[in-house]
């Protein structure tokens, strides 16, 4: 699994500044002190493919939005590959961190709070750098004026699947488990049109129940069949729904939540059928009512809220783990259990309880207190600076560093851990493979891709290959011990060539 954040981008002071400039200042402000760290490497779109469609088909590049299109070079653009395996470069005129391929909800936690202190460390250095203007991040989904952009989730996931039982099943669990993952929004429709406050940032840029686009007519689930791996054997389902989460217990429940729903489908676990009906105007629904009151109509003709949506899941999930595992599950998974009942029993019984978890209602607790103070209504330009402060990458400057800095909200990782994560890779899957050669080999890497490694290796006539269609290997396990051995790529080269 992993985490794909576009950073929201501003420059103080100058409301009409370049996006895309300013997203190029962000990638080098980082890049550039690594030096041979990040070498020369380019980034590989050869296998890449964004117009295959999961459900069998693949749109014409005629016919596709420039956005879609996702697969070509633009050499204009900032695009670096990082030594913790992470991808950093400019898309959509966003900065954006893709963390490396994780094996945990725990672990996905934290190479994603890595890519917040390597967000923080660019906008210092650009600070610092007296021939450039100051720019703003923001982990945010929207600049409150009709624009969203995204947070994507990528999971790993067996070809075998039907896709349309995918489908089926993902619907639901999207529409409510917003109840955790929402990251909080002053201002209701795309342009906050409507005073109040919703659950998350993205619902009300979704428009459709599946498609392929992920920046017009946004679908509920994304059907791009990019597998990034061995395309026989697996699947990368393309999640798009989620926000921009700081808290990392709302982080760890919607990537470790959504990988056990996942699990269940994959072994025709889920014997409940719980489809909604007008999927679309129910995540809306569900987003606008902060009290989570709100009913669901399913097909079966039950009503239920999101919270009670969510119970049913829970309940199977339990049972599967049961069935599968016993009274002796393994720690991640008696974790992500454990945190998911907990927060669906208090957001049953009064959500302001969560504060310490959830961003939305983290937020909420924030904005209310200076209302009460101040006497705004929910249309206050104050509360929508709140709202932005909120998600503010600077520790000095961000509402959500305060709080941790006031022990406020709760961790799931040491950070310490994450400070490692910045320029460490996981060692259980073949990022490990990918960032230790950038760390050690820099300078001969040509290119890299989510599923190969490029060598331009002196002596060589032609660029040497490395492919990596299995995520799961390329660990430390497997290769540790031949990147420590070879003092050159042309070693290692050497030592792959006889295995």
């Amino acid at each position: 699994m992993g985490i794909e954040t576009e950073y929201g981008v501003s420059a103080p002071g100058d409301p009409v500044a370049n996006p895309m400039l300013m997203s190029g200042q962000v990638v080098n402000a980082y890049a550039q002190p690594l030096g041979a760290r990040v070498g020369r490497a380019r980034w590989d779109y050869e296998d890449e493919a964004p117009l295959r469609d999961a459900r069998g088909y693949q749109l014409s590049r005629a016919s596709a939005d420039p956005s879609q299109l996702t697969d070509e070079d633009d050499p204009t653009l900032a695009n670096v590959i990082l030594t913790n395996g992470a991808r950093l470069y400019v898309d959509h005129a966003h900065p954006e961190y893709s963390s490396p391929e994780v094996t945990t909800p725990r672990d996905a936690v934290r190479w994603d709070k890595a890519g917040e202190q390597i967000m923080a460390t660019a906008v210092r250095a650009i600070a610092a750098n007296p021939g450039l203007g100051p720019v703003n991040l923001y982990k945010n989904n929207t600049d409150g004026k009709g624009q969203s952009y995204g947070t994507h989730e990528n999971y790993l996931m067996s070809r075998a699947t039907p896709f349309a039982e995918i489908v089926r099943h993902l619907v639901p669990f999207f529409v409510s488990r917003q109840v955790f993952t929402g990251a909080g929004r002053v201002g209701i429709g795309a342009e906050s049109e409507t005073a109040g406050y919703q659950l998350t940032q993205r619902a009300d840029f979704f428009e459709v129940e599946v498609g392929l686009e992920t920046t017009l007519k946004r679908p509920i689930i994304n059907t791009r069949d990019e597998p990034h791996a061995s395309a026989d054997k697996y699947r990368r389902l393309h999640v798009i729904i989620g926000d921009a989460n700081l808290c990392e217990v709302a982080t760890l429940l919607k990537l470790g939540t959504t990988s056990l729903v996942l699990a269940m489908i994959e072994d025709r676990a889920l014997t409940r059928d719980l489809a909604v009906e007008r999927p679309v105007s129910s995540l809306r629904a569900v987003s606008h009512d902060p009290s989570l009151k709100t009913l669901l109509t399913l097909r079966d003709g039950t009503t239920l809220t999101a919270v009670q949506l969510q119970w049913a899941f829970f309940e199977q999930a339990r049972a599967y783990v049961d069935d599968r595992f016993g009274s002796e599950p393994d720690a991640d998974t008696a974790e992500v259990l454990a945190r998911w009942e907990s927060v669906l029993t208090r957001l049953e019984a009064d959500p302001m309880t969560c504060a310490r978890e959830l961003d939305w209602v983290a937020k909420l607790s924030l904005l209310q207190g200076f209302r009460d103070r101040e006497g705004l209504p929910w249309d206050s330009h104050r509360l929508q600076l709140i709202d932005l402060q909120y998600s503010d990458v600077r520790p000095e400057k961000g509402l959500y560093h305060r709080l941790l800095a006031r022990d406020r909200v709760d961790r799931v990782v040491d950070e310490a851990d994450v400070h490692a994560a910045v320029a460490d890779p996981p060692e259980d899957t073949r990022a490990y493979f990918r960032g230790r050669c950038l760390a050690k080999y820099g300078r001969d890497v040509a290119a890299a891709s989510w599923d190969s490694v490029i060598f331009d290796v002196p002596g060589h006539d032609s660029l040497q290959r490395v492919p990596m269609l299995e995520p799961l290997r390329g660990g430390r396990d497997a290769v540790g011990h031949l990147i420590d051995a070879s003092e050159t790529a042309a070693d290692l080269m050497a030592a792959l060539a006889t295995r």
